[in-house]
């Protein structure tokens, strides 16, 4: 298999802290400073949570705006994700940072219980969410939490209500959500390529989970997601040293299956995103 394999690396997210894992970076100087490790050892998108100085999560478009102009100073060519996930805030504020013109932006088509809660996303928000990225050309992430969002992301697709090209992401692992089951997960593959056979997809695994998920996804052909995010651990007993570190760990086993590790430019020629200008 000779298809370059995507590594997109989730540097922060919304619930880690410094107290799980002192890695977890949390300032948009550690940010930036950590993403690009991640990008020097193979990572090809940054997937971007901003935070408030307490550590609590937020969707300030003025924090986004400082991590956005950092990365693309450090990391030059790398795929620039926002995430417009339901924990960083509420209704619209979640996609306040679209302005600022990302190359993509995570975007959930459905809702579904999460550990302790409900992750909502009602279609009044979400196509709100998917007219913005519309009006300023980002391509969305679908963040699949469910089997019904496979088929919601495509329907939306084929009616023109996402921008770019159609990429879609499998979440497996988080409590009371999809297990991370493998039986479950090829299918969703087979469903994507049968209702969307130009589409291209990724995986992330949560927890335990994420090193088999990376494992299924480059085994498989797809692309994969890694990071302090999903996932704070190298084992049971060794906490992650990095981000880096999770990458290098994604990239060892593109190596154990033949495939190469997806550079920015062909990452960007896969997902259909131009530099901008």
């Amino acid at each position: 298999m000779t298809k370059p394999c995507i590594i997109c690396v989730a540097i922060t997210g919304s619930v880690p802290t410094k107290a799980n894992n002192p890695a977890v970076p949390i300032t948009i100087s550690e940010q930036v400073e950590s993403t690009h490790e991640a990008f020097e050892a193979g990572a090809s998108i940054a997937h971007c949570h901003v935070r408030n100085d307490d550590e609590t999560p937020s969707s300030d478009p003025e924090k986004f705006a400082r991590l956005k102009e950092g990365l693309e100073k450090h990391c030059p060519g790398m795929i620039i994700q926002l995430s417009t996930g339901g924990r960083s805030g509420a209704g619209k504020t979640r996609g306040g940072m679209l302005s600022l013109r990302p190359d993509m932006a995570s975007l959930s088509v459905g809702s579904n219980n999460f550990p302790t809660r409900v992750y909502e996303n009602p279609p009044d928000l979400v196509d709100w969410l998917a007219s913005e990225m519309q009006t300023y050309e980002v391509t969305p992430e679908i963040e699949a939490f469910d089997l019904s969002h496979i088929h919601q992301a495509v329907a939306r697709h084929r009616a023109g209500g996402l921008y770019g090209k159609l990429y879609i992401q499998f979440v497996m692992g988080v409590k009371n959500a999809m297990p991370a089951d493998r039986e479950t997960f090829d299918f969703y593959i087979k469903t994507v390529e049968r209702l969307a056979p130009e589409a291209e997809w990724c995986a992330a695994g949560i927890g335990r989970h994420q090193i088999e998920v990376n494992e299924w996804c480059i085994a498989a052909g797809g692309h994969t997601r890694t990071g302090l995010e999903d996932n704070m651990r190298l084992s049971k007993d060794a906490l992650a040293p990095s981000n880096a570190a999770l990458v290098a760990r994604a990239a060892e086993l593109c190596d154990k299956y033949e495939r190469p590790v997806a550079t920015w430019q062909q990452a960007r020629d896969i997902l259909d995103l131009p530099l901008r200008a």
